[in-house]
């Protein structure tokens, strides 16, 4: 069968497997056929050879960890042949952890959990693929275009656990969030506020393209000046850029009992003169919160699933800018240009 791979640590090693061997019987009972895979950063990275790990004994790593497939057989009964399905990424480390131990791998304290496309598990980009009942996940039949997403959804839906979490420390009635970053995660991140009734904001550099569109649909209010032009004090802000100016800026932008959610992730390397101290008396003094959020557990993937269901599907499919068939993969992990939203790779086509 077909398998998009690459040799992890080697620059610009992707390419198109035509035999790649059928998905081992070890990987799970449920057969799923691929339908397609969404393209994200972590991709590009994995490609440029930053970071990706094989699984034990390869030298090649299937990647794809958007995943959306077809189930074609499970003799367990949790999903039903034609049951359109999305493969759980991160699985526990195999001690485990105490937050692997009770599924919440998404908070591995080891670093020894093991990731589908990324870290020593096969990826999704494959015509066919195994997944244990425990991480598959079955969607809405309304989801067929769009399915793929749930990976992204799932990332938010965690964030937006932990913030609602957070929040319960005391009495809490958020009315506004700034969402910083209008790539898939700020998009679905402000999909999820407007779900939640709150008035959302989203400030991103775009002028042009479909970003502005998008987010006014969602009655959401687009934003390009800086965080500090902003009029509002928002009581929330979910932060997707992973720009160090603007991560800082929210910090200090955030409304008293505010919490700051960091789910963009920083190159490193640049330094900026900052007043740290001006930065600590205001967390202190209006009881902020900052927290990183990463990954996602099987609740997360579940409620991200259902938020998917309840949302305008015509606004999920707009997120997809465009869909390319697997024959002409390198087309899809390359930058289109930069007005790319979510690129998938069709393997259907």
């Amino acid at each position: 069968m077909r398998a998009v791979t690459v040799a992890p640590g080697v620059p610009d090693s992707l390419r198109l497997d035509p035999d790649w061997p059928e998905p081992a019987a070890e990987e799970g009972a449920i057969l799923v056929e691929a339908l397609a895979v969404g393209v994200c950063g972590t991709d590009q990275e994995i490609i440029e050879g930053h970071y990706g790990e094989a699984p034990p004994g390869q030298q090649r790593l299937v990647l794809g960890h958007e995943s959306l497939g077809r189930v074609l057989e499970d003799p367990t009964g949790t999903l039903q042949a034609g049951d359109l399905v999305a493969g759980v990424v991160r699985h526990p480390d195999p001690l485990p952890c105490p937050n692997c131990a009770v599924d919440e791998w998404d908070m591995c304290r080891n670093g020894q959990y093991t990731e589908h496309g990324i870290k020593a598990l096969p990826g999704f980009a494959r015509d066919r693929w195994r997944v244990q009942p425990k991480f598959a996940v079955g969607l809405d039949p309304v989801l067929a275009p769009v399915g793929m997403l749930l990976e992204p959804a799932s990332v938010v839906a965690k964030a937006w656990d932990h913030i609602e979490r957070i929040g319960a420390r005391a009495e809490w009635k958020p009315q506004s969030v700034l969402i910083t970053g209008a790539g898939p995660i700020g998009l679905l991140a402000a999909l999820l506020a407007t779900q939640r009734g709150l008035s959302v904001h989203v400030l991103d550099r775009n002028t042009t393209g479909p970003k502005p569109d998008l987010v006014r649909a969602l009655g959401a209010t687009y934003h390009t000046e800086t965080v500090g032009e902003l009029d509002l004090e928002p009581d929330v802000v979910v932060e997707c850029t992973g720009a160090p100016v603007v991560v800082l800026d929210v910090m200090c932008k955030v409304g008293p009992n505010g919490i700051v959610c960091l789910t963009g992730v920083s190159s490193g390397g640049r330094t900026i003169d900052f007043d740290a101290g001006a930065l600590n008396r205001a967390l202190v003094l209006e009881n902020n919160v900052v927290l990183g959020s990463v990954n996602a557990n099987r609740r997360h993937w579940d409620r991200a699933a259902e938020a998917l269901a309840r949302a305008d599907q015509s606004w999920l499919n707009s997120l997809i800018t465009r869909r390319v068939p697997v024959t002409e993969y390198a087309q899809a992990y390359s930058s289109g240009g930069g007005e790319d939203i979510k690129v998938v790779l069709d393997f259907t086509a």
